[in-house]
């Protein structure tokens, strides 16, 4: 037991007094003479020793009141587990309350902000005369800087509501100590922290090190099941998305929780309308993959979204994306040759997604070349002089490059501007092309992601002919094999050119060498090639990203780009690089008191006008529920003695608990009662105790 003012007990001197009032009669006594006092002897004898007897008891209680009542205003403390109370001045008593969106997980039928808040309310009891109580939020509110008293607190409580901002425990220590050194540098502070400890948003909890001054107490708020599921990704099984034909949409779906879900419903929404259904069974800590069939009538851009219903975590119900349907893919055909075939054109001339034009190399802009998305060189015998120039400049910018050879092709030309992408030993060969000379090309690997959504079938049957070509090219290096021969040589390879895309066929695109441009192959492969040309944004972006990035042929050099919503307009930091820009997204702690991004569309406008619309969701951190349990905690703050875990938020006893071992039990109330049991008995035994 220790005393909050031990300088109180000096008043136990005071119990000397009737000590001293008892030991001493100073009472003048008068003798009374009788002619028989034999009788008055027996009397007088049994009275004295009765009156000794009183007034000892009475002295006793009077020195036990006065004692109780002394040690009543030294305030007496137990603590259970602690031998003896700080001597440092106490500082603040900051409470931190994760209102994160993971809070709204729930257990016993109760969110866990709002059990948090309950035992909160019921911890700040214990401090309703203080003016030294501290509360800090996700949100860094200016109003929660200052230390005030537990009254203003609870009203603080009551407007708390969930918090976009997601904060480590580092961060948080950092703000209330930096409130506890204002208030009083040299005080013992206790901070209390309410969270669920979740692993994704806490930080490195080995790094925060908690000051000497400092008692820390950390409550988990943790339930014993749980359940979130959220999109992790959204992708098109086709690159492009086609007007008035059937699309499809892959949807990856996680449970982070450690139940599992069966029959998910999922709604796929375009421009507000229901466009598709679909469910899934996702295990525990595990992704299903949802597939939606979709029909958009028009051109242009189309808003969609996912939608579900998983409670009781929400705010990752909703997953936005755009699509952008029949985007205009800008085909540039350079040949060398006077009159080419007309594979090429009869494929793309008559496709309204692509817009053709066909030049000779002797005779064409180079302006034209960075106005492309895909270049298809054909039949050219040197790639030199501006041509060369002009080709490498398109690949560094993002674009993409087909080259066929012609039938006389000059190897070091060739290899003059192919050696800087990593192609070696280039030989022409010199065999005239004859059927004999055909050789088989191999059938694709379906699992390259190149053909994966090409063909349906997974292997090819005999009734189904291989394509034949004659090389007249062959090469080394390192470039991925999109087609082969079958003796293992490369027919048509694709190599990554920083943004941009270089492709090399074995083989000139006539029929002199083989029937590659007649056969069902040609097609689906030129197309591809065309469609991954297309310089399509992402359908999502997370507002984690540290940058996105996209592809802005005309974008002006000084203009101000603006990323707005209903609800938010910001001015981020941005970059033009050629005809990428590069927005840089403030951070949520960044931004303007008021201002918070939320999951929805934005649009990114240039000089008053719109020029894309962007989908921008939560990230995954919140939606994951993996959380530190208290044996964690005590296994990760152990070498900290002033770190305490405590394990039941639940069962209520966690007040008493860290009132036992920190505050510990005030007892003067007790011995209050007693000093008035002892005044009542004084004056029974002088009331009754006659002598």
């Amino acid at each position: 037991m220790q005393f909050l003012f031990p300088s109180v007990l000096w008043g136990l001197l005071a119990l000397s007094i009737p000590l001293i009032v008892h030991l001493f009669n100073f009472r003048r006594t008068k003798k009374v003479f009788f002619s028989n006092v034999a009788l008055l002897k027996t009397v007088e004898t049994k009275s004295s020793a009765f009156r000794k007897l009183k007034q000892l008891l009475i002295m006793a209680v009077r020195m036990l009141f006065l004692a109780c009542l002394i040690i009543a205003f030294a305030q007496p403390i137990f603590f259970k587990n602690k031998a003896n109370i700080d001597a440092r001045p106490v500082g603040i008593n900051g409470i931190y309350l994760d209102n994160s969106l993971s809070m709204q997980n729930t257990t016993e039928s109760k969110r866990f902000l709002d059990l948090a808040i309950i035992k909160i309310d019921e911890l700040l009891s214990i401090f309703n005369r203080s003016s030294n109580v501290q509360m800090t939020t996700n949100d860094f509110d200016g109003q929660d800087q200052f230390v005030t008293n537990a009254s203003k607190v609870k009203d603080r409580l009551t407007t708390t509501d969930f918090s976009e901002i997601p904060r480590t425990l580092e961060q948080v220590y950092k703000r209330q100590k930096s409130i506890a050194e204002k208030h009083n540098p040299s005080a013992q502070n206790h901070f209390f922290w309410f969270s669920d400890f979740q692993k994704s948003t806490v930080g490195k909890l080995e790094n925060v090190k908690i000051d000497s001054n400092d008692k820390l107490h950390l409550i988990p708020v943790i339930g014993k099941a749980s359940q979130n599921v959220f999109v992790d990704s959204v992708w098109l099984s086709l690159p492009v998305v086609r007007e008035m034909q059937n699309n499809v949409l892959n949807v990856k779906v996680y449970n982070s929780g450690n139940k599992g879900v069966e029959k998910l419903p999922l709604k796929l929404f375009i421009d507000n309308v229901q466009a598709s259904t679909s469910s899934v069974n996702i295990s525990s800590n595990s992704s299903a993959t949802a597939t939606f069939n979709f029909t958009v009538k028009e051109r242009g851009v189309h808003k969609g979204k996912i939608l579900f219903d998983d409670q009781p975590i929400t705010f990752d119900n909703d997953y936005y994306f755009v699509l952008n349907a029949s985007p205009t893919i800008r085909v540039l055909h350079l040949f060398g040759q006077r009159s080419p075939q007309n594979y090429l054109s009869k494929m793309y001339a008559n496709d309204s997604l692509f817009k053709y034009n066909a030049y000779s190399i002797s005779n064409f802009d180079p302006g034209q070349v960075q106005n492309a998305d895909i270049v298809v060189l054909e039949g050219v015998s040197t790639i030199d002089g501006e041509t060369k120039l002009t080709l490498e400049n398109f690949l560094s910018s993002g674009g993409s490059v087909v080259i066929s050879p012609s039938e006389n092709p000059e190897a070091a030309s060739y290899l003059a501007f192919l050696g800087k992408y990593g192609f070696q030993n280039i030989e022409v060969m010199n065999e005239v092309p004859s059927p004999e000379n055909f050789v088989d090309i191999n059938e694709p690997d379906k699992s390259s992601p190149f053909y994966a959504d090409v063909f349906e079938r997974s292997s090819f049957n005999s009734l189904v002919s291989l394509p034949k070509s004659m090389p007249k090219m062959q090469w080394g290096g390192a470039a991925e094999k999109l087609l082969s021969f079958r003796n293992g040589k490369a027919f048509l390879t694709r190599t990554k050119v920083g943004d941009g895309v270089l492709y090399l066929l074995a083989s000139p695109l006539n029929s002199k060498f083989g029937n590659f441009v007649e056969h069902a192959f040609f097609v689906p492969t030129f197309y591809k090639m065309a469609y991954l040309s297309s310089k399509s944004d992402r359908l999502a972006y997370n507002f984690s990203e540290s940058s996105i990035s996209f592809f802005m042929p005309n974008a002006p050099k000084n203009a101000t780009y603006k990323l707005k919503n209903d609800k938010l307009e910001i001015i981020p930091v941005q970059r033009l690089l050629g005809k990428t820009l590069n927005l840089t997204l403030p951070k949520s702690s960044e931004l303007s008191e008021g201002q918070l991004f939320g999951s929805g569309f934005y649009d990114l406008v240039i000089n008053g006008k719109v020029e894309k619309t962007l989908a921008l969701n939560h990230d995954h951190l919140e939606s994951k529920l993996d959380n530190y349990s208290s044996e964690n905690l005590r296994d990760i703050f152990e070498n900290q003695k002033n770190v305490e875990v405590y394990d039941d938020i639940f069962d209520g006893s966690f007040i008493e608990a860290f009132r036992d071992t920190s505050l510990g039990k005030p007892l003067w109330k007790y011995f209050i009662v007693a000093a008035l049991v002892f005044l009542l008995v004084e004056i029974l035994l002088i009331r009754f105790l006659k002598s």
